[in-house]
This record gives C-alpha cells, structure tokens and sequence, in this order.
C-alpha cells in the first residue's frame, strides 16, 4: 500500500507529543500491510467532504484518509478525536 501525506498532516503530527508520535508510526505500519487490520477500528465517516475514513492511534487519537485506489490513501489528518471530527465537518 503506498500512503501519502498532506502538508497539513505532516505539520499536525510534528505537534503531537512524541509518545503520541511513536504511537501514530507503529499503526500506520499496521495500516500499510492491512487498511482492515481490526485492531485500527477503521470506520467510514460521512462528512460534507465525500467518502473520508478514519482508524484508531489509541483511544482519544485519530487518523482521517481516504482511498485514492486500491493500492493508495491518503492521510489528511491526525490529532485528538474530537479537534479532527470538528474540523471535518466544517
């Protein structure tokens, strides 16, 4: 799976504190072998913004994506669950 990152997630995740950073590496590893992978709790959201995704770094942290292709997503956002849920649905 190729992944992608926006310039905005790229300067969320340089802002997180580095245990959270750590975290956010090691499931987005996860991610990369298998987007499905139970442990991530991948759920589709419905958003103003067309079909955006979003899995699990640890219980208050979220990663959102989408799919470009089978083999490709892209990663938006990354940060606390509810600072990523207010800004996708502005």
């Amino acid at each position: 799976m190729e992944i992608l990152y926006t310039d905005t997630f790229e300067k969320l995740f340089n802002k997180l504190p580095k245990h959270i950073r750590q975290k956010a590496i090691r499931k987005i590893k996860l991610f990369e072998n298998n987007p499905f992978l139970p442990i991530l709790k991948v759920e589709k959201l419905y958003t103003p913004f067309g079909d955006l995704w979003s899995f699990r770094i640890d219980r208050s942290y979220r990663i959102i994506f989408s799919f470009l292709s089978k083999d490709k997503v892209i990663l938006y956002f990354i940060g606390p669950h509810s600072f990523i849920y207010k800004l996708i649905k502005k």
